[in-house]
């Protein structure tokens, strides 16, 4: 079941009927941090990955099953939240070399469009800001379907990631490397998987 539909032909003559359970999925949906993962990759040393998350975010889906380019997303990510599992390198992420936290305690992504690319994949447009440096990223999504959970609570599930080079919003920190080349890549893989409830 597709999320959103592509815009019909502009030569047919009668709309296409809105997929009863498509339309169902209308509504508003918290994401559940408990059940979501904000993750990134990014090469260290030139010859190995380092990944790490954000344990601190909270967003809201508001999905129009009978009309998905009326949908969208908002998500505030607190940036002191990051671990990649230690707690040194942590604490240079958040110093004024990285993400300055003290000074910018929020990265936020805000939705503006999505479109069909086949299937359940989507590729969804919108500005992420980061240290006040706002630009527009492409993620590239798919939609998982939906559940009720034991509690009874309406689920919808997505993943999807997105590539960025760091320096594009103000992230420049680096240190040359005695074998050429540097410590951090300027290339970070972004990855979300997200479970996001309807509210009542």
């Amino acid at each position: 079941m597709g999320l959103f539909n592509r815009k019909n032909d502009a030569s047919a003559t009668e709309a296409t009927p809105v997929d009863p359970a498509l339309a169902a999925l209308t509504g508003e949906y918290a994401i559940d941090p408990a059940h979501s993962r904000i993750g990134f990759t990014v090469r260290h040393a030139m010859v190995t990955n380092v990944r790490g998350g954000f344990d601190d975010f909270e967003g809201t889906l508001v999905l129009n099953g009978a009309d998905p380019a009326e949908s969208s997303a908002a998500i505030d990510v607190r940036i002191a939240s990051i671990d990649t599992g230690i707690a040194d390198r942590d604490n240079h992420l958040r110093s004024g070399d990285f993400f300055e936290v003290e000074k910018f305690p929020l990265m936020t992504f805000r939705s503006t469009g999505a479109e069909a690319t086949g299937g359940d994949d989507y590729r969804v447009t919108g500005d992420l800001t980061i240290k006040d440096v706002t630009r527009p990223l492409t993620i590239d999504l798919e939609f998982n379907g939906t559940a009720t959970d034991v509690y009874g609570n309406e689920r919808v599930g997505f993943e999807g990631s997105a590539t960025i080079l760091r320096s594009e919003w103000g992230l420049t920190w680096n240190a040359a490397l005695e074998t050429g080349g540097v410590m951090v890549s300027d290339k970070v893989k972004l990855t979300l998987d997200i479970s996001a409830i309807k509210k009542g």
